[in-house]
C-alpha cells in the first residue's frame, strides 16, 4: 500500500479566517513593538516546510501584490500552498522581495543581500520571516532600543555572523530589515530599531 502526501492546496488556512488573521496581525505588530517578547499565534495546519506560526504570518501578510523570496531548499509544497492561499508572486532575487521566508538561517544570504529600502522610502525594505526550531537556547544577546525598557536578553539560535551583520545594518537606520522569528506557535520580533547593547 502506497501512502501519498495530501495536496498542499487542500490543507486549510485559518479555521476562522477573519479572527485568525486579526489575531496574527496583532501578534506581528506586538512582536515588533516589544522586541524580545514572545507572542502567540493561532494554531493551524501548515504544509511541510512551514511552522504553524510562520504559515499564519504568511496568510496575514502576503497577497496578490507582494513579492516573496523563498529559500531555495524549501519544499515545493510551500510554494503551492502560498500561491493557493495568498496569490503572492515569487522572485529569485532577494533584493526584489517584499518578504523573504527562510527555513535555515545558517545557509541564508547575508543580510545585505536583501533590500534595506531607500532614503526616500525606508519602509520599502524586505521583511524577513525566519523559521527556527526553538526561539531560545542560543547565545545570549542583549538588545536596546524603542519598545525595550533599558535592555532585554534574548537567546535565538542564530550563528554569530548574523549578529555581526545586524550590528552593521543598524548603523544605516532608518534603512534596514525588520525580522520576525517563528517556532511552532510563537513569534519573536527584531525590528531594525533594535541594536546590540
Amino acid at each position: 500500500m502506497t501512502l501519498t502526501r495530501p495536496n498542499p492546496t487542500l490543507l486549510p488556512g485559518f479555521t476562522d479566517p477573519v479572527h485568525g488573521a486579526q489575531r496574527t496581525f496583532r501578534a506581528l505588530l506586538d512582536a515588533l513593538a516589544r522586541p524580545g517578547m514572545l507572542q502567540p499565534t493561532p494554531a493551524l495546519t501548515a504544509p511541510l516546510g512551514l511552522t504553524p506560526s510562520c504559515a499564519a504570518a504568511c496568510l496575514t501578510l502576503l497577497d496578490l501584490e507582494t513579492q516573496v523570496w523563498l529559500q531555495p531548499q524549501m519544499p515545493e509544497a510551500v510554494r503551492a500552498w502560498l500561491l493557493f492561499h495568498t496569490g503572492c508572486r515569487f522572485t529569485a532575487d532577494p533584493q526584489m522581495a517584499d518578504f523573504a521566508v527562510i527555513s535555515d538561517v545558517a545557509t541564508a544570504p547575508d543580510l545585505d543581500q536583501f533590500c534595506f529600502g531607500t532614503p526616500e522610502y525606508p519602509e520599502a525594505s524586505t521583511s524577513l520571516l525566519i523559521q527556527l526550531s526553538v526561539l531560545t537556547g542560543g547565545q545570549k544577546v542583549t538588545l536596546q532600543g524603542p519598545g525595550i525598557l533599558e535592555a532585554i536578553a534574548i537567546y535565538p539560535p542564530f550563528p554569530p555572523e548574523f549578529w555581526t551583520q545586524w550590528q552593521a545594518m543598524t548603523t544605516d537606520y532608518p534603512l534596514g530589515l525588520d525580522v520576525w522569528c517563528f517556532a511552532e506557535n510563537q513569534i519573536l520580533g527584531l525590528p531594525r530599531t533594535s541594536r546590540l547593547a
